[in-house]
C-alpha cells in the first residue's frame, strides 16, 4: 500500500489546483513542504496560466510542524518553498478558509493573490512558543499590511479576522460561498500580477515608534523576551530589503528554537493536550450535560453561571432567599453586560444566554439539571446541607459537584446515594475569567462522570487538570507551601516588598504579599486555624500574618493589610508598621536577621514549589509533572514562558533546585519533608 501523498495536484484546462491534505491542520510537515515544491513544478510544466492553492479540511494551513522542532532541519526549509511560491511563473491564488496562521500565512503572502472566506482568521503565532516567523512572515507582513498591525499581530499574537486583513490591503477578496469557486471565478479575469510583497516599500512609522513599543512590551511581557525579537525582526523589514532582512530572520528563528524560552513554552504547548486526556478516562464516553445548577451567587457562583452560559448551557442559579436570587441574577446580567461592552460577546449571544438563566430561591427548580455545583462558602455543615437539599430534587444520577478549595470532599458527600456520580470542581476566582479548573476524584467518583467533567472544562474553554484529594489539591497545597516559605524568609531578615519585587522580577504577576493584599488575608488564616489541631508540632510556624489579621490588617479592602493603601488606589504602599511588626517578630524569637538577595528569594520560593509539586505526583494527587506545571500557570501566574516549576526545575538543573531546598530544610528543622525528586538529584 503506497502512502497517501499530502499534497496533490490537478489541472483543468489552462487552470491547476493545487490541494493540501495534511489532517489536523494541513502542518507545513517536510512531507507537505516537499509536496508544495513539487506542486510549483508541476504547474509550471503544465503551462498552466494560474494555480488556485486550497486545503481539504476544516483550514487552512493552521501552523508548523511542531513536533519537527528539536530535531535538525528536514528538507526543504520552508523560507525556501515560500519563495518559490513567490517567484513562480505560474502566479498563485491562495483560497482560504479556518486558520490560516505561522507558516500557513507566509504561503500565503508569497501567493500572487489571495481570497478567505469571512470569518478566516489570520495570525503569526510564533511568539507564543519564543519565536519569530521563519519563513519571511516579520519581513512580509509590514509590506503588506504596515508596521503598526503587523506589530500586534507577530508581537502580541493578535488575530485577525478576513475582513480586517482586506482593509488592511492583506487580502484581495472575502467570499461569502466557497472560496475555492471565488478563486477560480476570479481567475477567468485575472488582473495584472501585482508586484511580490517581499518587494514592495514598508510605510514608515513614526521615529519613536519602536522605542515606544518597545517599552511598552518589556513591561507586558513581564520577562518574556520573543514579543522584543520579533519586534527586532519587524524592525529590520523598515531598515534593509527583503533579502537582508530573511535570511537574519531565519538565523534568529533557529537560534530561539534551541532557547530555553521556546522549550518552555512548546512544553506548555504539548502539556496543555496531555493534561486533558488523563489515564482514569481514557476510552471513556461522557455524558451530555445541557443544564446545569449553580447553588450560590456570590462572586465564584455567579462568575461558574457566567463561564457556563458563555459555553452554551442553560443554568439554574440557586440563592437562599428572593432578595438574593434577584441579586444574583443582577450580578450575572452585569458580567454578561461586561462581555458585550468589552467585544467578547455579541448582542445576540448576550439575549440568547439571559434566556438561558433563571435565579432562584427554590431548590425544587434545580430539578430535571444534568449537573449541579455548589459555591457556597467553606463551611462543611452548609456544604452538607446544599446536596442534602439538591439530592431531594435532582435525578438520581445528576452529577454533583463541589467547589471546595480545601475541605475532603468525601465529608461532603456523606451519606449522598450514589456516591459515583459526586466529585469536585474546584474553580478559581473569577470562574469566567481564570483558565484552571481542578477536576477532584474520589474513591468513588464512576470514570464516566470524570469524563463529564473533562468534557465540560472544554467546553468551558477551561484547562483541567485531574487531582487526587489532599488538604489543598495541587494548587492550594502548593501555595500553602509556597506562604510559609515566604514566612519563613520574613521571619529570617527578608520584607514583604523585597519578596515580591523577586517573584515579580522572576516572572510572577504578583509577589505573595501582594497577592495576599488582594484576595484578603483572612482566607488564609481562616484555613490556618482549621489545620491547627493536626499541624506537626515541630513544624515551623511564623504568626506575622496572624498578628496582622488581629490588627484588622486584612487587605485591601479593609486599607490596610501587608501594604496600606489610599482610598479608591489599589496601590501598595510601603508601610514601616508592618516592618517594625516582623522585626519585632524576629527579636522576640531570638532570630539573627539577614539580607537575601533578589535571586535568593525566588531560588528558595521556587525550590519549594518544586519539592511540593514533586511530592503531590509522588503520592498520585497528580498523575505527572505536567499537571502541576499547568496548574502553576493558569492558576496562580507561574510565567508560562518558563513552563511551570518543574520544567523549570529541568531546565535549570534538579541538582541545583535539591541544594536550595536542602538548605530550606536546614533552615527551618521539622518542616519540611524532602520529595524523592530532590533527595536523589
Amino acid at each position: 500500500m503506497t502512502e497517501r501523498e499530502p499534497v496533490t495536484v490537478r489541472i483543468e484546462g489552462d487552470l491547476a489546483w493545487v490541494r493540501i491534505d495534511n489532517p489536523p491542520v494541513n502542518a507545513t510537515s517536510a512531507a507537505v513542504r516537499a509536496g508544495l515544491e513539487r506542486a510549483v513544478d508541476a504547474v509550471a510544466a503544465a503551462g498552466a496560466r494560474a494555480a488556485i492553492l486550497s486545503c481539504a479540511g476544516k483550514t487552512f494551513v493552521a501552523g508548523g510542524d511542531i513536533s519537527e522542532f528539536g530535531k535538525p532541519p528536514v528538507l526543504p526549509h520552508l523560507p525556501d518553498v515560500v519563495t518559490k511560491i513567490e517567484q513562480s511563473d505560474v502566479p498563485f491564488i491562495a483560497a482560504m478558509h479556518g486558520n490560516v496562521l505561522g507558516g500557513g500565512f507566509e504561503i500565503a503572502m508569497a501567493c500572487a493573490w489571495r481570497i478567505a472566506r469571512a470569518g478566516t482568521r489570520f495570525g503569526l503565532p510564533e511568539v507564543n512558543i519564543g519565536l519569530v516567523p521563519g519563513a519571511g512572515g516579520s519581513q512580509r507582513l509590514p509590506r503588506l499590511i504596515g508596521v503598526e498591525a503587523s506589530v500586534e499581530v507577530a508581537c502580541q499574537a493578535k488575530m485577525l479576522d478576513a475582513q480586517t486583513l482586506h482593509d488592511l490591503g492583506g487580502l484581495d477578496m472575502v467570499t461569502d460561498g466557497d472560496p475555492e469557486l471565488a478563486a477560480a471565478e476570479f481567475a477567468k479575469t485575472l488582473p495584472e500580477r501585482p508586484a511580490p510583497v517581499s518587494a514592495r516599500p514598508v510605510a514608515p512609522v513614526a521615529s519613536d515608534f519602536f522605542d515606544t513599543t518597545r517599552a511598552a512590551l518589556r513591561k507586558k511581557s513581564k520577562g518574556q523576551q520573543s514579543p522584543l525579537h520579533n519586534l527586532d525582526a519587524i524592525a529590520w523589514a523598515t531598515q534593509m530589503p527583503f533579502d537582508a532582512g530573511q535570511p537574519k530572520e531565519r538565523a534568529l528563528h533557529l537560534a530561539l528554537r534551541d532557547g530555553a524560552e521556546s522549550r518552555a513554552l512548546r512544553h506548555v504547548f504539548f502539556a496543555e493536550r496531555t493534561v486533558a486526556r488523563p489515564g482514569a478516562i481514557d476510552g471513556v464516553a461522557p455524558r451530555d450535560v445541557a443544564r446545569i445548577a449553580v447553588v450560590g451567587g456570590g462572586l465564584m457562583g455567579a462568575g461558574i453561571a457566567m463561564a457556563a452560559l458563555s459555553g452554551g448551557l442553560s443554568v439554574t442559579l440557586v440563592e437562599r432567599d428572593a432578595d438574593a436570587a434577584a441579586a444574583a441574577h443582577d450580578r450575572v446580567a452585569g458580567l454578561l453586560e461586561g462581555a458585550v461592552s468589552r467585544g467578547k460577546m455579541r448582542a445576540d449571544d448576550h439575549a440568547a444566554a439571559l434566556a438561558r438563566f433563571t435565579a432562584t430561591a427554590d431548590y425544587a427548580d434545580a430539578a430535571g439539571v444534568d449537573l449541579a455545583v455548589e459555591a457556597v462558602f467553606e463551611d462543611l455543615a452548609v456544604k452538607q446541607e446544599v446536596f442534602r437539599q439538591l439530592a431531594a430534587v435532582v435525578d438520581g444520577t445528576a452529577i454533583l459537584a463541589t467547589n471546595t478549595s480545601y475541605l475532603d470532599p468525601r465529608e461532603i458527600f456523606a451519606g449522598i446515594a450514589n456516591p459515583g456520580r459526586c466529585l469536585g470542581l474546584h474553580f478559581f476566582s473569577p470562574a469566567h475569567v481564570m483558565k484552571l479548573l481542578e477536576i477532584v476524584k474520589t474513591p468513588d467518583t464512576e470514570a464516566a462522570v470524570l469524563a463529564t467533567a473533562f468534557a465540560l472544562a472544554k467546553r468551558l474553554r477551561k484547562v483541567a487538570v485531574l487531582s487526587g484529594i489532599c488538604d489543598g489539591f495541587i494548587g492550594n497545597r502548593m501555595l500553602s507551601a509556597y506562604r510559609r516559605e515566604a514566612d519563613y524568609l520574613l521571619a529570617d531578615g527578608a520584607l514583604p516588598h523585597e519578596v515580591d519585587a523577586a517573584m515579580r522580577a522572576f516572572g510572577m504577576p504578583m509577589g505573595p504579599y501582594e497577592l495576599q493584599d488582594l484576595t484578603g488575608l483572612q482566607i488564609a488564616w481562616a484555613n490556618r486555624k482549621r489545620q491547627a489541631a493536626t499541624r506537626d508540632p515541630a513544624e515551623r510556624y511564623v504568626t506575622i500574618a496572624d498578628q496582622l489579621c488581629e490588627m484588622d490588617r486584612l487587605g485591601q479592602r479593609s486599607g490596610r493589610g501587608w501594604y496600606r493603601y489610599e482610598a479608591g488606589d489599589r496601590t501598595p504602599r510601603h508601610d514601616a508598621e508592618v516592618d517594625t511588626l516582623i522585626e519585632r517578630y524576629s527579636a522576640d524569637n531570638r532570630i539573627s536577621r539577614h539580607a537575601f538577595t533578589a535571586e535568593e528569594i525566588a531560588d528558595r520560593l521556587i525550590a519549594v514549589l518544586v519539592n511540593e509539586g514533586a511530592r503531590i505526583v509522588e503520592e498520585g494527587i497528580a498523575e505527572r509533572h505536567a499537571d502541576v506545571d499547568m496548574v502553576q500557570i493558569h492558576g496562580y501566574g507561574f510565567p508560562r514562558w518558563r513552563g511551570g516549576p518543574m520544567h523549570y526545575a529541568t531546565e535549570t538543573g534538579t541538582d541545583r533546585v535539591a541544594r536550595t531546598m536542602r538548605d530550606v530544610a536546614e533552615r527551618s528543622p521539622g518542616s519540611w519533608t524532602i520529595s524523592d525528586l530532590l533527595l536523589g538529584a
